[in-house]
């Protein structure tokens, strides 16, 4: 974990939602492609997911596209790397499975650190917010994955008109939880979206970097979800 950034206390934290607290269901994809005739296991499709993300973020990519692109970037990009040729097959399951998100959200694997994490950042008495880049159904999958009600508040970009790295969306989020942008901590997975947007909105950023792909980005980063209720606890 980096220490490079000066120490200031923590009173809110924001989380992003998918690839902090929530990721893809690697194994829903793989059923869904097989029942097309399409072989691909969830390990090779998770396993190749990191370094696709990472190629992504950067920052003439974000400027030019929105979350959907990017989302749509993804998948493409990990089908590919894990083998799966374009073909009428693909293009159906891929149907399929954004169906599946727009109805329900394919981001549904909860993180195995997360009800515990979040136990012990409500425990001393935190305000916590979901502040995510999605399409409007992020909440059905944390009601599913019972994380709902550790937060004050879930803040879904499709709902809210606006999108990070906006600092807009961290001003309604700011707002809506009565919180000071100087105590508040964000904490994401991507640095041009996640990083830059809360630095633009004067909020302090933390990166989760379980890959350590980010070390020579200038951001402070953790290697695991568990390692947040440390860091949190050394600026109390």
């Amino acid at each position: 974990m980096s220490t490079s950034a000066s120490r200031r206390t923590i009173e809110t934290v924001f989380l992003d939602a998918g690839g902090v607290l929530i990721h893809p269901n690697w194994q829903r994809v793989s059923d869904t492609f097989g029942r097309h005739g399409i072989a691909v296991s969830a390990a090779a499709l998770r396993d190749a997911e990191p370094d696709v993300k990472f190629g992504i973020d950067t920052a003439d990519r974000v400027s030019m596209t929105n979350d959907a692109d990017r989302g749509s970037a993804l998948f493409n990009g990990v089908l590919d790397r894990a083998g799966v040729a374009r073909s009428a097959q693909r293009d159906a399951a891929l149907s399929e499975l954004y169906a599946y998100h727009m109805e329900h959200n394919l981001w549904e694997d909860v993180d195995p650190q997360a009800a515990d994490v979040l136990e012990r950042l409500r425990a001393r008495n935190l305000t916590l917010a979901i502040v995510s880049n999605a399409n409007g159904v992020v909440h059905r999958a944390f009601e599913r994955g019972g994380l709902h009600r550790y937060f004050d508040v879930i803040c879904d970009s499709h709902i809210e008109g606006v999108e990070k790295p906006d600092p807009r969306f961290f001003e309604i989020v700011l707002e809506r939880t009565q919180s000071r942008r100087e105590t508040t901590l964000h904490v994401g997975d991507l640095y041009e979206v996640d990083v830059v947007g809360a630095r633009r909105a004067g909020l302090q950023a933390l990166l989760l970097d379980p890959h350590n792909l980010y070390g020579d980005f200038d951001v402070e980063r953790i290697r695991s979800l568990g390692q947040l209720v440390d860091y949190v606890s050394h600026r109390g």
